[in-house]
């Protein structure tokens, strides 16, 4: 296997899955939970949830500094956490097989940041 250098943010695997699961959100989970009046309420907590996600990893990296990167991957993994605990709860308004997809990609995820937290020097 090559390896590819990382030239910015967007060559970090683990980035580019939290961009497709924020995007899965808005394409799917969106649509269904706007039926409702908790499943709004619930989808802007969880489309924060899974911004902060990336959001935190583009901060990190910008900054170039090894303790404040590893810091935000910290801060992502901890939305990667609360993000995943809101889909098990939205087990009522969402069907059963996107929490089970969803969750799956959020473990993987946060494996992955946390590879990335133990290997940063």
């Amino acid at each position: 296997m090559v390896r590819r250098p990382i030239r910015n943010i967007e060559d970090f695997d683990v980035y580019q899955k939290a961009v497709k699961l924020f995007e899965n959100f808005l394409e799917e989970d969106l649509l269904i939970l706007k039926r409702s009046f908790a499943g709004r309420i619930l989808a802007g907590n969880q489309l924060r949830s899974l911004d902060s996600i990336c959001a935190n990893m583009e901060e990190g990296y910008e900054r170039k500094s090894g303790k404040e990167i590893k810091n935000f991957f910290r801060m992502s993994k901890g939305s990667t956490g609360e993000a995943r605990g809101r889909y098990k709860r939205l087990k009522e308004l969402l069907p059963e097989q996107i929490i089970n997809k969803r969750v799956a990609v959020l473990n993987e995820i946060r494996a992955m940041l946390e590879s990335l937290i133990q290997k940063w020097k």
